[in-house]
């Protein structure tokens, strides 16, 4: 199956509490090679699952969620939602998904109502190569041999365009804890703006840490490096097409206690802010004998 496919299949929930009035919806996970399910997923079909409970003129607008144990790609995910609160305009509703009886994640997200009001936002930084004229991930992972970019690049259902080149096999040139990537679906997607958001919320996973190594001189095929992240969190400003190149601005301003804190920030080419993340996650080097 094609990975944009296989993305979509995902969140292709089965309602299992229809009978007993329950909300409670079973998924399937994408292959990955470590057999470990990817945080995205997860986290995208979380909002698929709590979306279902809420109002169709509520879209979400934020969400925060907690990795409680790493996931199996080979079981299936159970989503049972909590319907905690319907405002007069706001929703919101906490997701735990589960594996054979264990928790694996926590997520609570808030839905709004459309409203008008104040407007502004922080400027979409200027300067940047647009994504047509840099080159594809393809063609720096290829020399690794066919393995890694097997995995990197053809079993991803996201294209991504580094302003400063990947660290995936070697270090960047500069050590500022500054990234610049522009990324979108490897084709098209549903038009169903709930698609787009949890595609956004999905693909925002992938290049959190990606600040912190470039400030340290590291590069994710350094054999020190084990990670893990710990939280995420997303905020929906305005809607976007995750299948049209979106500019991902990320900055890490803090690592410390083998904890590291990233930020990141989408951008649509008309350069209007569309979403905000947030993600801590564990970093730490592994002393090699």
């Amino acid at each position: 199956m094609p990975p944009l496919d296989s993305f979509l299949a995902t969140l292709n929930l089965v309602n299992t509490g229809a009978r007993t009035n329950d909300d409670l919806f079973i998924g399937q996970s994408q292959w990955m090679p470590h057999g470990r399910i990817f945080g995205g997923q997860v986290a995208a079909q979380s909002i698929v699952a709590a979306s279902r409970t809420v109002p169709a003129d509520r879209p979400i607008h934020s969400m925060r969620g907690y990795f409680l144990r790493p996931g199996d790609i080979r079981t299936p995910i159970t989503f049972s939602v909590d319907r905690i609160h319907d405002g007069g305009s706001f929703s919101t509703r906490h997701v735990q998904a589960y594996q054979q009886g264990e928790p694996i994640w926590s997520m609570i997200a808030s839905f709004q109502i459309e409203e008008t009001g104040l407007e502004h936002f922080e400027p979409m930084p200027v300067g940047l190569p647009d994504p047509e004229t840099l080159e594809s991930e393809a063609s720096h992972v290829e020399r690794a041999g066919e393995s890694l970019a097997n995995y990197w690049v053809r079993r991803r259902p996201f294209a991504m365009r580094h302003v400063g080149g990947p660290i995936y096999l070697e270090p960047g040139e500069g050590r500022e804890a500054i990234d610049h990537v522009w990324v979108k679906a490897m084709g098209p997607l549903p038009d169903d703006p709930l698609v787009h958001r949890a595609a956004l919320a999905y693909v925002s996973d992938y290049v959190m840490l990606d600040p912190a190594l470039r400030r340290h001189g590291l590069a994710w095929t350094d054999p020190r490096i084990r990670v893990a992240s710990l939280d995420h969190g997303v905020w929906w400003h305005r809607f976007a097409r995750a299948d049209e190149w979106l500019l991902f601005t990320l900055k890490t301003p803090n690592t410390h206690g083998g904890r590291v804190l990233s930020q990141g920030y989408f951008y649509d080419r008309e350069g209007r802010l569309v979403a905000s993340v947030s993600q801590e996650a564990m970093l730490r080097l592994k002393e090699l004998r």
